[in-house]
């Protein structure tokens, strides 16, 4: 028999993980957010996002992971989400993130430099498709499983009058 009293007191698990909400070069005069379609989740879009590595600040990790994603890290900070926010993956993607239950994120808002250059097609592409949307758009494409997150953080930024 399992021990259920052990199952509900378990901590869980999460990966520490940062993420960008990339607004176009065209902002403040054009307000249009970045999203990507992953290669391996069909129909799963998404903001650009990765784990962090040892002994790496979050800004660091920023940089890496656009670069490592969208080919570019040529973007400027227009804020930063003042804590970590956390998700638990669904059932079926926690049995390949095993051993994570979830990730825990620091966000940050950031802004293509002008002509900074996108390309999705990397040394190990993650995305396959993206495009500029307009907020109210973005829950259209969102993997409804960080809806939530997705929205705490708009909303932040929104409430501080940064989009």
């Amino acid at each position: 028999m399992i021990d259920k009293t052990k199952q509900l007191n378990k901590t869980k698990n999460y990966r520490k993980n940062v993420a960008a909400v990339i607004l176009s070069e065209n902002y403040p005069n054009k307000f249009e957010i970045f999203i990507a379609s992953r290669c391996d989740i069909k129909d799963a879009w998404q903001f650009p996002q990765g784990g962090i590595n040892e002994g790496e600040t979050p800004k660091e990790a920023l940089y890496r992971e656009l670069k490592e994603e969208i080919g570019t890290s040529d973007i400027k900070i227009i804020a930063e989400y003042p804590s970590w926010i956390s998700y638990d993956f669904p059932s079926e993607l926690a049995l390949k993130m095993k051993p994570y239950d979830g990730q825990i994120q620091k966000y940050y808002l950031v802004k293509l430099n002008k002509n900074a250059k996108i390309n999705i097609n990397t040394e190990i592409p993650e995305f396959n498709e993206f495009k500029f949307v307009k907020s109210s758009d973005i829950y259209e494409h969102i993997s409804v499983f960080k809806r939530t997150v997705y929205t705490e953080v708009l909303k932040y930024f929104k409430k501080e009058g940064y989009i």
